[in-house]
């Protein structure tokens, strides 16, 4: 258990400001921090409004902030940003704790717990001697018996709604994939894909603006599911992609700077120009 020595003097509550101020204290010093800053009497008056709800977009936005780092390979910024995403948990926590209902050592014992029942082939009697396909298998069957301890009958039920749309989206048909509704092989996938732009297009010209949009999630639901089934993270393809237009628009704005020019000065014909010119420096690059 991480102990904390908290001192009371009357009303007042004191923190141990050696522990504070010690920067080797590691995980009882955040702790003793976070206690601290949410002290109603004494602590920041931004940290004490805070609620689970105004925290939780903080939360998200420091787990794509360690993916970042881990996508720019930079080692430095990771160590970071991983401190900033455990802030967020310590946070959650000493407000759980606030509101009786949970502690950090809580959090600690659950998700050791959990990570000793899920790895019956390390912690108990299984054998080590399969692969990881196999072990992610029979991963998958654990988390089902849990849902099924929770009571949590549907098979989508526990996919979590704050995820990013496309992650969710593969999760979810990953899931149905897991009772047997899927598309038995790609080319049905692609067939759908065609009739979903052939809906699209259609709708384009006939529909409302909000028919328009639906018909336009069913595509970008079908393109998520091609990925499952071509092995595609949709996610990180789409940040690659996005990765990618961003290196190559800098390129032609750098490109028209040389020229003395901005990209609201040149002509599309110019961009594309230049847009290719990145493509193929790109290609010379990967040889």
């Amino acid at each position: 258990m991480l102990s904390l020595n908290i001192v009371y003097w009357g009303n007042a509550m004191t923190y141990d400001q050696n522990l504070i101020k010690n920067s080797k204290g590691g995980m009882p010093r955040l702790l003793e921090i976070m206690r601290a800053l949410r002290d109603p009497d004494t602590g920041c008056p931004w940290d004490i409004e805070q609620d689970f709800a105004s925290i939780a977009p903080y939360t998200i936005e420091e787990a794509y902030e360690v993916a970042d780092a881990i996508d720019r390979q930079d080692w430095d910024d990771l160590k970071g940003e991983l401190g900033d995403l455990l802030l967020q948990s310590v946070y959650h926590t000493q407000m759980s704790a606030e509101a009786g209902m949970f502690d950090f050592d809580d959090v600690v014992n659950a998700i050791s717990d959990k990570m000793v029942f899920r790895h019956p082939h390390v912690f108990g009697n299984e054998s080590r001697d399969k692969s990881a396909e196999q072990q992610t298998k029979d991963w998958e069957t654990i988390k089902a018996a849990e849902r099924a301890a929770k009571a949590k009958q549907g098979v989508l039920e526990d996919v979590a709604l704050a995820l990013p749309a496309l992650m969710r989206a593969q999760k979810l048909q990953k899931r149905a994939a897991r009772v047997g509704f899927d598309w038995p092989e790609i080319g049905m996938v692609l067939d759908k894909l065609q009739e979903e732009v052939k809906e699209l297009t259609e709708a384009k010209a006939t529909l409302s603006q909000a028919e328009i949009e639906e018909e336009f999630g069913d595509l970008l639901f079908v393109m998520a599911n091609l990925g499952r089934h071509l092995g595609v993270d949709a996610e990180i393809a789409l940040r690659a992609a996005n990765a990618k237009f961003t290196r190559r628009f800098s390129y032609i704005e750098q490109a028209l700077d040389d020229l003395g020019k901005t990209p609201q000065e040149s002509s599309l014909e110019e961009m594309d120009a230049f847009w290719e010119e990145a493509k193929r420096a790109e290609k010379q690059t990967r040889r």
